[in-house]
């Protein structure tokens, strides 16, 4: 097999140190270059052109926003976002995400050797993540968008259902590499009284409020980053936050999130194992689990103890999945009801309500 050719980009002379030392220890990974910013890029790539790409956000000369975009216009290549660990940073790379990138790397301000060093595989996974990405499911496709069009809404929420009708009925999604893109189109389709949603998205911390506040500026329902205690309502969706499990529970009629600390799952915290068991536990033949795009095995068997609870479980087809790896794991473990598309799970969501 041949070897995954990475081309870095970043200001700072200690991040494309670190990282190349670092991906060089994989025999199966080549450095082909470590360059400061996008305009040396793009002269080491009309040599070269690389499987995948490690780009910093804030450069000189030319921004990594701007210069993803001119990638992904003429040549369509996975990138891995390496961005700041602080709010606008965040902020920005919600940005990245939605102009095709693949998935981020979360850098602090200081400590940033050590931090590498220790993520280092992290760093590994994500360079192998992104070079098995269908890279077409990531592109925003060219449309042209009208402006809103505002009701009432704009001005004042309408009031909240009867509880009686709506408690009784939970969707938990789990997802990873792809999944951003992936929520946003499931999240902004959903009508405002749909049934109410628990999300484990992979994601670092800061990263998973800014998010939330993007998806919810664009859905007729709301998103939220979770909060400890925080109820499960019709037309609301809570996403666990980066660093944290999150799990569901029961209280007489009522649904309630849980967010706690613990070790990381299958490597990630949140986790959509811990997510599902929880489901499975707590909701039973009321729910309905989804496992979507992203690379390994996380939430596979937790979507399995969802079926033999009852729950009806969906998996996200492969030709609309970024990675097909968490979706296959599950449908290997037996525990998926149906094979959908992304467009199709939509439907599946909008109809759990009746199930």
């Amino acid at each position: 097999m041949s070897k995954i050719n990475v081309l870095i980009v970043d200001d700072s002379p200690t991040v494309r140190l670190v990282i190349s030392k670092l991906l060089s220890k994989d025999k199966s990974i080549n450095v082909t270059a470590a360059v400061a910013d996008p305009i040396f890029a793009m002269k080491r790539m009309a040599m070269d052109w690389p499987d995948v790409i490690i780009l910093d956000i804030e450069m000189p000369r030319m921004d990594g926003i701007t210069f993803l975009k001119q990638i992904m216009k003429e040549r369509p290549t996975p990138v891995v976002i390496c961005s700041t660990l602080t709010v606008k940073g965040a902020q920005t790379t919600m940005q990245a995400l939605q102009a095709g990138a693949v998935t981020i790397i979360a850098k602090p301000k200081i400590g940033i050797k050590a931090f590498l060093e220790d993520s280092s595989y992290e760093l590994l996974h994500a360079v192998k993540t992104a070079a098995r990405a269908k890279i077409s499911n990531l592109i925003p496709k060219q449309s042209v968008i009208a402006p809103p069009k505002l009701g009432a809404d704009a001005i004042l929420k309408p009031a909240l259902v009867p509880m009686t009708k709506t408690t009784d009925k939970v969707v938990a999604i789990g997802t990873s590499c792809g999944g951003t893109q992936a929520l946003e189109y499931i999240l902004s389709s959903l009508p405002r009284l749909s049934t109410g949603l628990v999300i484990v998205q992979h994601m670092p911390e800061k990263f998973t409020a800014a998010f939330a506040e993007r998806v919810n500026s664009i859905s007729e329902i709301e998103v939220l980053e979770a909060k400890n205690g925080d109820r499960v309502l019709p037309g609301r969706a809570l996403l666990a936050p980066g660093g944290k499990h999150m799990t569901l529970s029961r209280s007489g009629a009522q649904y309630r999130v849980e967010v706690r600390d613990g070790p990381m799952v299958n490597r990630h915290r949140p986790s959509v194992d811990v997510l599902f068991r929880s489901v499975s536990k707590s909701a039973g033949k009321n729910a309905v689990g989804i496992i979507m795009t992203g690379m390994g095995a996380d939430g596979a068997h937790g979507l399995k103890e969802m079926h033999d609870s009852g729950s009806y479980t969906i998996a996200q087809d492969e030709e609309t999945c970024v990675v097909f790896g968490m979706p296959k794991e599950a449908i290997k473990l037996g525990g998926v009801d149906k094979i959908k598309s992304l467009q199709n799970i939509v439907e599946e969501i909008k109809k759990s309500n009746s199930v």
